[in-house]
């Protein structure tokens, strides 16, 4: 369903594989397909609704088997997080809500986008500009919060079919989800990733091929021109493909930029693990072609290895650049129960990604910690609910992720991240907090420097994503929602010494999610799938997660977004 020169400019000369220290190594070439720029777009209702909840949302089989190594009556117990009364240094604004991306799009695109759920939150600022990205619209706004740019829907920016035309029969276009956005400080370049995946135009059932698509600005202002890049995931030679490349997750160092997908066949079960795509960011920010070193068949001997999260770094944070440039990776033991071990990858040589037959080398260590699991959904507190009403059903409960690393950042030498896992509070019921991990990686293979939890007494801490600038303050933004909050957006400072201070209500929500995910089934409601929090050049800590606004809503769905600024 690709159209135009994307459909015609696909340059992929797979060579023959070659093993690394882990997993097998296949070479690329990929060059530009097309140009294309985020103009200002309107929001204007339509007619008629149709839904779609986001994400493949596959799980990997074999799960939950008995691979976790601590005994399930050992869920973390730490002592709650205090709820401060001041926020001090802070500012923040309403980004963009489900009704902004439902009706966004302009000309051919207007009233052709889902009802989604979750947003899943991508955030990156620099050079005065903060760019939201959220399934499936992206805008520009001042470090003050106006809006410059969008909401533009991605099939817009990408030039593709549009979501799902409503004419009489409904003409669906292509699938695209999970968007990261993330601006380079060294090369003052700004870099939107998005998965795609052909549909059925008559049914829109998905069909393949599959692809991640790259944009890459060419200049510092996000509203401007930007070359695009693609890389074909459908991976035939792979076990049960046509696959999809679910949740793309990037990173950079100073060479390279990465992405990490999980693979999922679109037509049988099965999982064939994460795959990893290396490439120099030097030559994606000057249009050029370049080599795509693409890492499979990663393994461990007692556990299965999921969503791998690549590292970022602020502008000062230092780069690891032994071995000729190494970039991090972490990832939790994905069980589906509890765990006390992380994952550290290093992919060193990373300053051969220039050439073009890079030789990169793969290697992994597997770190003790605290204990983190699979934590359970979390309750709301009542209020109106008018889609609930509609339907005459009960209040929903909330997803509250599972225990998948979330966004990783290197800075001072440390790798910093952290996932959710279940608590116990005092005399209070098991809910979700996040537990912390600041990981020193070295030559050996690293340790765990320092790492604790987050948990509010009988409410629960969602999707939390942890930040650092270069001066090494760092802070997790999270949801925070239970049977005393609202869905709100919050935060805690993280020390190394002292471990997470007093929880910070960013905003308050407004009511109970009251989304159509919710309705139905096990009535646990799509939330997340991330919150971002990411440091602009002067050190100042931007996050932003799902809360629910005072704000106009659609039909469907009631969720926004909050971007908001710590001064450091």
């Amino acid at each position: 369903m690709r159209t135009g020169a994307l459909a015609l400019a696909l340059l992929l000369a797979a060579a023959s594989p070659v093993f690394a220290s882990d997993g097998k190594q296949n070479q690329s070439q990929i060059a530009p397909v097309a140009t294309t720029q985020l103009a200002p777009a309107g929001v204007a209702d339509g007619p008629g609704d149709e839904t779609r909840s986001n994400g493949f949302d596959k799980r990997i089989p074999g799960t939950g088997t008995g691979l976790a190594r601590v005994p399930a009556d050992h869920v973390p117990a730490p002592a709650p997080n205090s709820i401060a009364l001041v926020n001090n240094g802070f500012s923040g604004f309403l980004g963009l809500t489900h009704r902004d991306q439902r009706f966004a799009g302009t000309g051919v695109y207007t009233n052709t986008q889902f009802s989604l759920e979750p947003p899943d939150q991508g955030l990156c600022v620099g050079n005065g500009f903060v760019v939201e990205a959220i399934n499936t619209a992206i805008a520009v706004y001042s470090t003050g919060g106006t809006r410059l740019a969008g909401p533009v829907p991605f099939n817009q920016f990408f030039g593709l079919t549009p979501e799902v035309i409503r004419t009489n029969p409904r003409v669906f276009g292509d699938f695209t989800s999970d968007p990261k956005c993330y601006f380079d400080p060294d090369l003052q370049r700004w870099f939107i990733t998005i998965l795609q995946l052909d549909v059925d135009p008559s049914s829109g059932n998905f069909t393949g091929p599959t692809h991640v698509f790259i944009a890459v600005s060419a200049s510092a202002d996000p509203r401007g021109s930007y070359n695009v890049f693609v890389i074909d995931t459908t991976d035939l030679s792979h076990p049960g493909c046509p696959c999809l490349g679910d949740q793309p997750l990037i990173g950079a160092d100073a060479n390279g930029f990465y992405v990490s997908t999980n693979e999922f066949p679109l037509f049988t079960n099965g999982f064939n693990g994460p795959q990893l795509y290396a490439m120099s960011k030097q030559r994606l920010a000057a249009g050029l072609p370049l080599t795509v070193v693409h890492f499979s068949g990663l393994g461990l001997p007692d556990g299965t290895v999921f969503t791998v999260q690549p590292a970022t770094t602020p502008k000062g944070g230092g780069y690891a650049t032994a071995a000729g440039g190494t970039e991090y990776f972490l990832n939790s033991f994905f069980t589906g129960s509890l765990e006390n071990r992380i994952v550290l990858w290093a992919l060193s040589n990373t300053s051969s990604l220039a050439r073009p037959n890079p030789s990169l080398a793969l290697t992994h260590t597997v770190l003790d910690t605290e204990v983190y699991g699979n934590p359970p959904a979390s309750t709301q507190k009542p209020g109106p609910t008018p889609l609930a009403d509609l339907l005459n059903a009960k209040l929903e409960f909330i997803d509250s992720d599972d225990d998948r690393m979330n966004q990783v950042v290197f800075a001072g030498g440390l790798l910093w991240s952290a996932v959710a896992t279940p608590v116990k509070t005092p005399n209070g019921p098991t809910t979700t907090g996040a537990a912390w991990f600041a990981v020193a990686p070295s030559a050996s293979g690293g340790a765990v420097a320092a790492q604790g939890y987050i948990s509010v007494a009988r409410e629960s801490v969602l999707y939390p994503a942890v930040g650092v600038n270069a001066d090494g303050k760092a802070m997790a933004v999270f949801t925070v929602v239970g049977p005393h909050f609202f869905p709100a957006a919050a935060y805690a400072p993280i020390d190394l010494s002292t471990g997470a201070g007093e929880v910070h209500i960013a905003a308050a929500g407004a009511g109970p999610d009251d989304g159509f995910t919710g309705y139905g089934g096990f009535r646990v409601a799509r939330w997340g799938d991330y919150s971002a929090l990411v440091a602009d050049e002067n050190g100042n800590l931007w996050m932003a997660t799902e809360f629910i606004p005072d704000a106009p809503r659609s039909v469907l769905a009631n969720w926004g977004t909050f971007v908001s600024r710590i001064a450091p």
